[in-house]
C-alpha cells in the first residue's frame, strides 16, 4: 500500500553529535559556504586530491549485531579515507549542515573528551565520519557526482538510479535526487525494480514522487477492470486483425489474478452485446413500413448485419466465460429470453437472412450449445427452473433452424446433433412431469432410420423406465 502523499515523511535534521553521520538531515541556516559556490556545477577541484583538500572523510561499517559480515571487508572499508573539498561537498545539504558554524560549535562542545567524533576541525582540516551498511562504492560514486555533475553518463540504467537514489537522499544531494527521479520516470522497470521504486517513494517529497506514484498506483479501485473492459472492446470492435487480438485478450483474461474482476468485466460485455442482438432482431422482426421500400430494405439489412456481428462477439464472450468458469449468470440470462427466441424464429422463417447473414442461425445455436453443454456437464450448476427454461425456450429455435435452414451443411448437422444430445441430457435431470412435456417436443429429432437417432431412443427409454418404477414415497414410509 502506498502511503498518501500528504503523509510523506519530511527529511529530518541531523542527529545529535554523538550519533554517526549517516542520518538524513536538512541544512541549518548558518553555513560557512556561500550560496553562490553551491550553485556552480563545475569545479576546479579534483576528487580525492590530498594536496588541496580541506576535508577528510572516513567510512566505517555501521552494522547491527545481527548482521552477518566478513571481518576482513569491514576492516578494509573502515580504513577507507577520502580527501574532499568543503566548497564542493557542501552542494549536498548534509555536508553543508555538518560544516556550518552552528553544527561545528555543537559538535565541539559535545565531543570534548570523546575520541570518536562525527566531525572535528584540526589545523583547518575537517575530519568527518560516515557510516555505511556495506561496501561504500555507491557513496563514492555520489561523492564524485558532487564534483562532476555528470548525471547522464553515470545514471544510465534503472538499476544504477535505484542504487544511487537512497544515497543521494541520505546526503540530501537534491540535484542528484532529481536526476535519479527524472531518469526513473522515463525508462521501463523490471518487476524487481518496480518493487524497489515503491519502497523509495515514501522517502520522496510529493512533487518528486508524483509521476512515479501515478505509474505504479492506480487512482481507482476498479482500474484493472476498466483496463480489461477496454481491451475487450478493442478486440471486438476496433482491430483489423480481430482474431489475433481476441486470442491475446483471451490469454490476458486467463492469466488475470482476480477471477471475480474478470467475471464482472465479461458479464458487462455480455450484457451489452446481448442487448444489441436482441434489439436488432426485434426491430427486424417488427419493421416500420411507412417509409420508402428501398430505405426499409436497407434498414432491415443493417439490423441483420448488426445482429450477426454482435452475435459473433457474444459467442467469443460465452467461450471466455465458460473457460474461466464464470458463466452462471450468462446461463441464467440465456434461459430468460422467451421474447428473443420468438423473434429469432420469425427471422428464420423469413428468406431475407439467407442472402444477408447465412451464418446467423449457427452463431445463435453455438452460443446455446456452449452454455447448455456446460450445464449438462456440471461445469455450471444451475437451478431446476433455469435448466427447464433453457430447454423450453431454445428447443423451438433449434427445431426452426432444422426446418428452415437449407441446404444443411455438414457443420450444421454436427451442431444440431450435439445440441439435441445436450438438451436430452438436461431433460434427464428434470422432474418426471417437466421431462414428459419437453420430450414430446423432441420428436422432431427422429429420423427416417430409427438407428440414426440413438440419443432420442435412449432418452425415451430412460423416461419410461423411471415412470414404470413403483413410487418411492411409499418406501420412505
Amino acid at each position: 500500500m502506498i502511503p498518501n502523499s500528504s503523509r510523506k515523511r519530511q527529511r529530518q535534521r541531523p542527529p545529535p553529535p554523538h550519533h554517526h553521520a549517516s542520518a538524513i538531515v536538512e541544512a541549518f541556516p548558518h553555513r560557512t559556504i556561500s550560496e553562490s559556490s553551491q550553485k556552480l556545477p563545475r569545479t576546479s577541484f579534483s576528487f580525492n586530491d590530498p594536496s588541496t583538500a580541506d576535508v577528510i572523510l572516513r567510512f566505517f561499517i555501521d552494522r547491527s549485531p545481527f548482521d552477518s559480515s566478513n571481518p576482513s571487508d569491514s576492516a578494509r572499508h573502515s580504513d577507507l579515507q577520502i580527501y574532499l573539498h568543503s566548497r564542493v561537498i557542501s552542494r549536498a545539504k548534509y555536508f553543508s549542515t555538518l560544516l556550518s558554524d552552528r553544527w561545528q560549535h555543537q559538535a565541539n562542545n559535545h565531543n570534548a573528551g570523546h575520541d570518536s567524533r562525527t566531525i572535528a576541525n584540526c589545523n583547518n582540516m575537517f575530519h568527518l565520519n560516515l557510516g555505511v551498511h556495506d561496501d561504500p562504492t555507491v557513496h563514492l560514486t555520489v561523492l564524485q557526482l558532487l564534483y562532476t555533475y555528470d548525471f547522464p553518463t553515470v545514471i544510465a540504467s534503472a538499476s544504477t538510479a535505484l542504487e544511487i537514489l537512497p544515497v543521494a537522499l541520505e546526503l540530501l544531494f537534491e540535484d542528484c535526487v532529481k536526476a535519479c527521479v527524472k531518469f526513473l520516470e522515463a525508462v521501463p522497470w523490471s518487476e524487481e525494480e518496480g518493487k524497489r521504486v515503491l519502497s523509495l517513494i515514501p522517502l520522496l517529497r510529493e512533487e518528486e514522487s508524483k509521476e512515479l506514484l501515478a505509474r505504479v498506483s492506480p487512482g481507482e479501485d476498479d482500474f484493472c477492470e476498466e483496463m480489461l473492459h477496454g481491451l475487450i472492446e478493442k478486440a471486438m470492435y476496433s482491430q483489423p486483425n480481430m482474431a489475433f487480438v481476441k486470442v491475446f485478450v483471451a490469454k490476458l483474461l486467463r492469466d488475470f489474478s482476480s477471477r471475480e474482476s474478470a467475471r464482472r468485466v465479461l458479464e458487462r460485455a455480455f450484457d451489452a452485446n446481448l442487448r444489441i442482438v436482441k434489439e436488432s432482431l426485434e426491430q427486424y422482426s417488427s419493421p416500420d413500413f411507412r417509409g420508402d421500400h428501398n430505405e426499409t430494405e436497407a434498414i432491415q439489412r443493417l439490423h441483420l448485419h448488426t445482429a450477426m456481428t454482435n452475435g459473433r462477439h457474444l459467442l467469443w464472450l460465452v467461450e471466455r466465460m465458460i473457460e474461466l468458469k464464470v458463466a452462471d449468470s450468462a446461463v441464467k440470462q440465456w434461459s430468460e429470453q422467451a421474447a428473443f427466441t420468438v423473434d429469432l424464429q420469425k427471422a428464420f422463417r423469413d428468406d431475407a437472412w439467407r442472402n444477408i447473414v447465412p451464418g446467423l442461425p449457427a452463431v445463435m445455436l453455438r452460443c446455446t450449445c456452449k452454455l447448455a453443454s456446460a450445464v449438462a456437464a456440471g461445469t455450471i450448476l444451475s437451478s431446476r427452473q433455469v435448466r427447464m427454461k433453457l430447454v423450453k425456450d431454445w428447443l423451438p429455435v433449434l427445431i426452426s433452424c432444422k426446418d428452415n435452414v437449407s441446404p444443411m451443411l455438414p457443420s450444421h448437422k454436427t451442431l444440431y446433433l450435439e445440441l439435441e444430445e445436450t438438451f436430452l441430457r438436461i431433460i434427464s435431470t428434470l422432474p418426471m412431469s417437466d421431462a414428459q412435456v419437453l420430450l414430446q417436443q423432441c420428436l422432431s429429432f427422429s429420423t427416417r432410420n430409427v438407428e440414426d437417432c440413438p440419443h432420442l431412443v435412449t432418452a425415451f427409454n430412460t423416461w419410461f423406465r423411471r415412470a414404470s418404477q413403483p413410487p418411492q414415497m411409499e418406501n420412505l414410509d
